[in-house]
């Protein structure tokens, strides 16, 4: 039978060395007086330490004051792994100084390996990954010298080739719902997302865990069976904190209390991106124009039936431009957090849906994708080399990690990277129809090499993939001999502002 406790009393059962699997998307649906609770303990007691920590999709919020980088910098944290890095500034300083173990693995396979340990299963086989980076083959999913645990096997079954991946053992579930009823049922009437709430219950209970459920309120009332994501068998502790939804801002368009048509969706994605709780720093008004500029162009790509997928950062204008353009009544558009249907939100905001039709579990979304349910994704990049490969995880100094990356591009039959030519002081214009670029980047994108993988090309034509790469002043194409300039802007010289300034041919 569940207990309901303080946040303080909760975090007591936490011991030295355990295992936290926090249920979350980035900053959605996490539990955030749980982390604070469990910083305040740290911070007096200065226990527990080594702590391990698994998320499938990262459980920052961009800000290294909140959430799990507050006790990540007191030295409480062993090892962390999870998909995705960029919204967890301070556990990425730890980890590029050698300060925590740290491992970075496709999003949703992280995801699906949760649901694989709730059903008892040590490990699980998976195509993704396979030519990229977290093939042992071909590069490596540690973020440093220190993190040495072998987490990825390749395995032939039949003579295909596999990833083994190991499956987490929870010691610690947190999770962040809104209401629990007499029987400790959990529902999420206001949460933007389920994530993968029951199989991380589950994984932790298999694993003789303790669960523990943030909640904003307790109803006297039972729950209708199908609004229950955690049944009560599952749930240990439960701690109580009214008004705890996210950035103390409640939207009822992300949460489905409000459904939001085709028709009125501008005007919710303009409420979202000017409401401070949400905004994420643009950097500069001129970003705002080619991440304008890509946008526009990649929506042409866009087809009524489509099912979407759109990435974060300029993917996100795509969305905004099939919007003005009256295209959102003729496609679906999904993100990989759970969303189906409306429109991803924007900024700090992503992983939530405007207007959603449904919001399903991550993994079985991930399944979706991996089945080939899309037809078309629009996805950034911090490099591409003349092979059409991309690495959008990491940079000297920087890791944003994979995400769902791998997994979304694995078997979508059109891909869409977003991304500029140059950064580092891009400046440009555009004015009717015609793009203008005033100083480069000092940073070039497109090389002959990148750094990292994190889309193979070879693989993509392998896979029978149309692959563009659409940016501020041109397109490529991928073909079997690498990439294909196959359109200049008006108002770009090809040869000194393309060709020149590429170290290889196309």
């Amino acid at each position: 039978m569940f207990k309901i406790l303080s946040a303080k009393e909760a975090i007591s059962l936490i011991k030295d060395g355990d295992t936290i699997a926090i249920n979350s998307f980035i900053a959605w649906s996490n539990p955030e007086a749980l982390h604070d609770a469990l910083y305040e303990r740290i911070v007096e007691t200065k226990t527990p330490k080594g702590l391990n920590i698994f998320c499938a999709a990262g459980f920052g919020a961009w800000d290294e004051n909140r959430l799990g980088d507050r006790y990540m910098r007191l030295g409480a944290v062993k090892e962390v792994i999870a998909g995705h890095y960029g919204g967890m500034p301070g556990a990425v300083k730890a980890a590029l100084a050698g300060e925590i173990e740290a491992y970075n693995l496709p999003l949703g396979v992280l995801s699906q390996t949760v649901r694989a340990a709730a059903a008892g299963k040590d490990w699980m086989l998976s195509e993704i990954g396979i030519g990229i980076f977290c093939d042992p083959r071909v590069d490596t999913y540690a973020l440093n010298d220190i993190s040495k645990r072998e987490l990825v096997k390749v395995v032939e079954v039949e003579g295909k080739e596999y990833l083994l991946y190991y499956t987490p053992k929870p010691d610690i579930a947190f999770i962040k719902g809104t209401t629990v009823d007499p029987n400790g049922n959990i529902s999420f009437e206001k949460e933007y997302l389920i994530v993968d709430a029951l199989a991380v219950a589950q994984a932790t209970k298999r694993n003789g865990g303790t669960v523990i459920v943030e909640v904003e309120r307790v109803s006297h009332e039972f729950s209708r069976p199908r609004n229950v994501i955690v049944p009560g068998i599952l749930v240990d502790v439960v701690v109580v904190c009214d008004n705890s939804y996210e950035h103390n801002s409640y939207n009822p368009a992300l949460s489905g209390d409000v459904h939001v048509p085709a028709t009125q969706m501008d005007y919710y994605i303009n409420k979202l991106s000017g409401d401070n709780n949400f905004k994420k720093p643009t950097g500069s008004k001129n970003r705002d124009i080619v991440a304008d500029i890509i946008g526009n162009r990649a929506a042409k790509e866009l087809r009524p039936g489509h099912t979407v997928n759109l990435g974060i950062g300029i993917p996100e204008n795509v969305g905004v431009h099939a919007s003005k353009q009256g295209l959102l009544k003729d496609i679906y558009i999904t993100v990989e957090a759970g969303g189906i249907g409306g429109l991803p939100a924007p900024g700090l905001a992503f992983g939530a849906t405007i207007g959603a039709d449904m919001i399903s579990e991550m993994s079985t979304q991930f399944d979706f994708y991996e089945g080939g349910g899309l037809d078309i994704c629009f996805l950034g990049g911090l490099e591409v080399d003349m092979y059409g490969n991309v690495n959008s995880h990491k940079m000297d100094g920087y890791y944003a990690g994979i995400g769902g990356f791998a997994n979304i591009t694995h078997a979508t039959k059109n891909i869409v990277f977003c991304l500029t030519f140059t950064t580092k002081g891009l400046e440009i214009t555009s004015k009717d129809g015609k793009v203008a670029i005033n100083r480069e980047g000092s940073i070039r994108k497109f090389k002959r090499e990148v750094s990292a993988v994190s889309f193979s090309g070879k693989h993509a034509i392998l896979r029978g993939q149309r692959v563009i790469y659409v940016t501020e002043r041109c397109v490529f194409e991928l073909t079997e001999n690498g990439l294909k300039l196959i359109e200049v802007y008006d108002g770009i010289d090809e040869k000194s502002q393309i060709r020149d300034m590429l170290d290889f041919e196309v």
